[in-house]
């Protein structure tokens, strides 16, 4: 019955009510002049309900925005009262445009329709009123009659169904904006949920990477403690360097929670050579192919999907493989590069063919995100991972990260 109308454009409507009663009512007393207000009722009774249907309709013109429903019904008592007194058409009646406009603009979907057919039925009975009760009726045949009064409803209709088209207009711009509105929140949802994706999926990148070569390495210092402690103190170098690493990048990802004003730096195919360092710091003994190179200077997404492939891949060798050589091949076409890591693994080791843990579903979704595909599974004694991720033109580059 009552929407939520801010206090400015309540006393808004309030006032442009009391100016419209006052600049109507007194035009329509001397529209009517006395001796000639209505052929039914006295002039003192008709001065006292011209004043009662001005109030009424210019309220309902008060309140249209607040509560289109009963700003109607008051419009519609005012307009009764007035026909009962057998007074015809007003300058007040204007007050009446006002609230077939709110109906249609703000009014709910009863109130709507009910505007529309009070814009119908006030055409009618203003016809009627006109003709038969204010003695107006034409002059003529009765065929020239009928004519001319269907024309004077027609226009009466057209005139009060013209701002109920206009607040319909303007319920349309105020429901086209709610779209949008919708439409805008949940892009940035959407884009929200996508970062928190990202960020989770390169927390686990970054953290499972440096943990397991922090595992191998402390092993490796526990049992050089004995035989060579220069090789320990070694070890627990690297351990250190690579939880100090892994300090700085977990801290730039919860910056990028904090604040959404960007991505941060993010890694590209130049550090790889020190993702390679660390694997053969923890054990492994990487072999790198890299044939052809990158023509030019790839996408920053590519770059971004390459080396993190790379790192779970690795990161997947040093914990589930049977140690030694990993192969790791990288192959920049004009049109797509191409990766495959193959490292041998145990008997023991219990990894389904082609499954994984979250590790290789985010380097499958990585592959995904830019086109790519991602294979990764036991071949004999191995297991491979190979993936195509596509490039596009090479001088696209580094306007983004991976989303």
């Amino acid at each position: 019955m009552i929407r939520p109308l801010s206090r400015t454009a309540l006393v808004l409507d309030i006032v442009g009510a009391f100016v419209l009663f006052a600049l109507t009512v007194p035009v329509s007393l001397a529209f009517y002049a006395p001796g000639n207000l209505s052929p039914i009722v006295s002039d003192a009774v008709g001065i006292g309900i011209l004043f009662l249907a001005g109030t009424l309709q210019c309220g309902a013109v008060a309140v249209g925005r607040l509560a289109p429903g009963i700003s109607l019904v008051a419009a519609w008592a005012g307009a009764i009262a007035q026909m009962a007194a057998g007074l015809g058409p007003l300058p007040i009646n204007l007050a009446i445009l006002g609230v077939l406009y709110a109906t249609a603009a703000w009014g709910s979907t009863k109130v709507f329709w009910a505007g529309l057919g009070s814009a119908f039925v006030g055409g009618v009975l203003a016809s009627v009123q006109i003709f038969f009760v204010n003695g107006l009726a034409p002059a003529g045949s009765i065929a020239s009659s009928i004519a001319t009064i269907t024309l004077v409803a027609v226009m009466s209709i057209l005139a009060l169904g013209a701002p109920w088209l206009g607040g319909f207009g303007w319920r349309m711009v105020l429901r086209w904006r709610a779209t949008r509105e919708a439409q805008t929140l949940a892009e940035a949802a959407t884009a929200e949920e996508q970062e928190r994706v990202r960020i989770a999926r390169d927390m686990h990148d970054i953290v499972a990477h440096s943990l397991a070569v922090i595992i191998a390495q402390s092993d490796g210092a526990r049992y050089a403690a004995a035989s060579d402690p220069a090789i320990a103190t070694e070890a627990l170098g690297t351990v250190s360097q690579t939880a100090r690493a892994a300090l700085s990048d977990v801290r730039m990802l919860l910056t990028q929670l904090r604040h959404r004003q960007g991505d941060g730096p993010q890694p590209t195919i130049a550090d790889l050579d020190q993702l390679f360092q660390q694997v053969q710091q923890a054990g492994l003994e990487p072999r790198v192919t890299v044939d052809p190179t990158p023509p030019g200077e790839p996408p920053a997404a590519v770059q971004l999907a390459v080396y993190r492939i790379m790192q779970e891949a690795l990161t997947n060798a040093i914990r589930h493989g049977a140690g030694g050589v990993v192969d790791v091949r990288l192959s920049w076409l004009a049109d797509r590069v191409e990766i495959e890591v193959r490292n041998a693994v145990t008997d023991a080791d219990a990894r389904p063919s082609g499954g994984g843990g979250h590790g290789i579903v985010g380097m499958r979704e990585r592959a995904q995100l830019i086109g790519g595909t991602l294979r990764a599974e036991r071949e004999g004694v191995d297991f491979v991972v190979s993936g195509r991720l596509p490039i596009g033109s090479p001088t696209e580059g580094s306007t983004g990260g991976e989303e």
